[in-house]
């Protein structure tokens, strides 16, 4: 029987994962050659090459893929089996780690925490604010046990690495300067603002939703400005420069600037929370689950 060594395929998983041997190197806090020599062990252990060289990189081969679809089965039974041990010594003690983007912190995690010192003092909360890629590292190296982010950030649901729960719809208002002729419309539809300069991000996933919801109003937004920041963003809108989706978890109020409610569009955008496959199943994150859902729930 071949000797399969749990540490060495944690490895080659991350390799997978990084495509490089200095990235997965940098992810374990390894050096380069340690990890070489422990995936050429594993190869001999095995009996089989796990890695061809391609350039100066190196590819998995097809024996390799096989022995991580199989090691994923290993990795989940073994998450399951640390939630147990977890449950069974400390019962609803223990530490969480969480990763969750900026908005989701004061909306969701800060509310979740504040409640649990009420009704599970004995479950310690770690926050570490971290955009949705960078989260679902951590998540995947063990550095956080839970992460939070945009369903649109967040990996696909067949990704064996982990398990996805839904948290909230949140609902996408539009900030109006406060004079703007619309600001106290009676009525209020996104095909209105068709005509407007609109502010959102050059790129990547809110740059993605603003533009979708648009189109799926029947128009493609003109992109007079282009702010990554919510409060970049408010200061533009409130100085006319503007008009801008903006999500409720991330709407601050401001003298200068209307957000009204879109009734017949309604957009939103979906929050997500993600753990390591099997952990779902541990008493601590769990009740942080739970927490977090009693926290979306209670948002307007």
């Amino acid at each position: 029987m071949a000797d399969w060594d749990i540490r060495k395929l944690h490895i080659l998983r991350t390799l997978r994962e990084r495509g490089t041997v200095t990235a997965t190197a940098e992810a374990l806090h390894m050096t380069p050659s340690a990890v070489s020599q422990q995936l050429t062990n594993l190869s001999k252990q095995l009996g089989v090459e796990l890695l061809r060289a391609h350039g100066r990189r190196v590819r998995l081969t097809d024996a390799a893929r096989l022995v991580l679809r199989h090691a994923e089965a290993v990795f989940e039974q073994l998450e399951r089996a640390d939630a147990e041990l977890a449950a069974h010594v400390r019962g609803e003690a223990g530490e969480v780690r969480v990763g969750a983007f900026s908005t989701a912190v004061p909306a969701l995690v800060v509310p979740a925490v504040t409640a649990l010192r009420g009704t599970h003092p004995a479950i310690a909360v770690r926050v570490r604010e971290a955009e949705a890629q960078e989260a679902y590292e951590l998540l995947a190296t063990g550095e956080v046990d839970l992460a939070l982010s945009l369903a649109a950030q967040a990996p696909s649901v067949v990704d064996p690495r982990f398990t996805r729960v839904p948290l909230l719809a949140d609902p996408l208002d539009v900030a109006l300067p406060g004079d703007h002729p619309l600001a106290r419309a009676e009525r209020l539809r996104l095909a209105d603002l068709a005509a407007e300069p609109w502010i959102f991000g050059a790129s990547g996933p809110w740059s993605d939703i603003t533009r979708g919801a648009c189109e799926a109003a029947g128009f493609r937004p003109h992109q007079g400005h282009a702010a990554a920041g919510w409060p970049a963003i408010l200061a533009m809108v409130e100085a006319g420069m503007g008009v801008a989706l903006v999500p409720r978890m991330a709407a601050v109020p401001r003298d200068g600037v209307v957000m009204r409610e879109l009734r017949e569009d309604r957009p939103v955008r979906h929050v997500v929370a993600a753990v390591r496959k099997g952990a779902e199943q541990g008493a601590a994150v769990a009740t942080v689950l739970t927490a977090l859902h009693t926290a979306a729930d209670a948002r307007p």
